[in-house]
């Protein structure tokens, strides 16, 4: 599917923006103290898999912060 094939409506307010973005800092947070008590137990996979979602949710802010023209913020793609 390309870009051309997709409806927007642009519909989305500023402040549903910023609340999207409180709330994927909250939630990488949360994944960095689950790897945090997996290292402590010594659970690897736990480990890993909170590594990856903490990762991801990395760019999620970004890319946000990035949609709200936070200043220092580049492109999410660099």
């Amino acid at each position: 599917m390309s870009a051309e094939d997709v409806y927007r409506s642009y519909d989305r307010t500023w402040e549903e923006i910023e609340d999207m973005l409180n709330k994927a800092i909250q939630k990488r947070n949360n994944w960095k103290k689950w790897f945090e008590s997996c290292k402590k137990s010594g659970d690897r996979e736990g480990m890993k898999e909170a590594a990856r979602n903490h990762k991801a949710l990395d760019g999620v802010i970004k890319t946000l912060r990035w949609t709200l023209g936070e200043e220092g913020i580049d492109s999410p793609l660099d």
